[in-house]
């Protein structure tokens, strides 16, 4: 269920500000979304899985905190971010 090496390394590739990026707002949130989707097709496989989706709540609720942080702080790259992984909101 968990991303592999090289998922991780692709995603922090295409969304990170510079070569060493690895923690900005936009990597975390792309890397949780990539996380959440893949929870997301293994509970639609295993419904009685109750442990993961308490995971993959924890895991929304991180993401929605992260882009409340990045939509407060610097607009367009919110904006930016959103359109990309085509998140609502």
């Amino acid at each position: 269920m968990a991303l592999t090496k090289e998922e991780k390394i692709k995603i922090i590739k295409k969304h990170a500000q510079d070569k060493r990026d690895t923690g900005s707002p936009e990597v975390q949130v792309a890397l949780l979304t990539a996380q959440i989707t893949k929870l997301t097709n293994h509970l639609n496989q295993h419904k009685g899985d109750n442990h993961s989706r308490r995971g993959l709540l924890g895991m929304v609720a991180k993401r929605r905190r992260l882009i409340n942080y990045l939509r407060m702080k610097n607009t367009e790259r919110y904006k930016k971010l959103v359109k990309e992984l085509k998140l609502e909101k």
